[in-house]
């Protein structure tokens, strides 16, 4: 069932590009930081069509402390169809909401990856790419170490430096988390966008997230990443300031089909200027 709360990582498990190992560990109710997170993953694995992270999701939802998620369902941010879920099973929304939802409503009993305390502070405009073939040394190393599990948390949880990590993991779901990441700032997101170093899959999760197109600088990035999905980049260029036209048009590193529109559109401004 599709619960209608949307983010990169939840949206990952609804398109069924979430391996078991990692579905299992989503139906335990460990992949996720926020309540709405979790009770979004844990409705969609009730209907898993692998009966073991099915019924592990139920017995999950079970256990839901009821005074909680009464708190919950009562806030605005819960869908009618997450409460109708659950109001089939005998929950109804309190009479008053839950002050917060930051936390979510059930741990799985793991233990938490260790981790450095988080640096959140803004990336600077002039922060560089960090270096794709970078040694695995400090939190690399550690962070290689750990489990898909922890590396998942610790992208949700984790600090900025292990988000520039992890947001080129090979796994999906460990890369996909760090853009689910309530930590996460729109400056990071631009640095993401210009990364040649992360996978066109964490390119779409940023193109497909409308609160960040809204950012010049994600616009931007994303069009003039070679990396970029012909089809994202194609329709981001009418977006662009006549700067960024004028430096696509000449740039060697996009495809052929990206500069050529970028003329056109570059042409049509100059037209109608005159």
């Amino acid at each position: 069932m599709d619960s209608g709360f949307r983010s990169p990582l939840v949206d990952l498990f609804r398109r069924g590009e979430a391996d078991r190992d990692v579905r299992m560990l989503a139906a335990q109710g460990a992949v996720a930081v926020r309540a709405a997170e979790q009770l979004a993953l844990l409705v969609l694995l009730a209907d898993d069509p692998d009966p073991e992270v099915r019924g592990t999701a139920e017995g999950t939802i079970a256990r839901l402390p009821r005074e909680s998620l009464a708190g919950f369902l009562a806030r605005a941010e819960a869908s009618g169809p997450l409460r109708d879920f659950f109001a089939a099973r005998g929950i109804a929304p309190a009479a008053v909401p839950a002050e917060a939802a930051d936390e979510p409503l059930i741990e799985s009993g793991d233990k938490e990856p260790a981790a450095d305390a988080p640096d959140d502070s803004p990336i600077e405009s002039g922060d560089k790419e960090p270096p794709a073939e970078a040694p695995p040394t400090g939190a690399a190393q550690r962070l290689s170490r750990m489990r898909i599990g922890e590396r998942i948390r610790t992208a949700l949880r984790g600090s900025r430096e292990e988000r520039a990590i992890l947001v080129r993991d090979v796994n999906k779901a460990v890369s996909t988390a760090v853009l689910s990441s309530p930590k996460l700032s729109e400056s990071e997101v631009e640095v993401f966008a210009r990364m040649t170093s992360v996978s066109d899959d964490v390119l779409r999760a940023i193109a497909g997230t409308r609160a960040w197109l809204k950012h010049y600088g994600v616009v931007s990035g994303l069009t003039r990443n070679p990396k970029t999905p012909l089809a994202i980049s194609l329709g981001l260029v009418p977006r662009l300031l006549e700067r960024d036209l004028r430096i696509l048009v000449t740039d060697r590193n996009v495809p052929d089909a990206l500069r050529r529109v970028a003329k056109k559109v570059l042409l049509a401004g100059e037209a109608r200027r005159h």
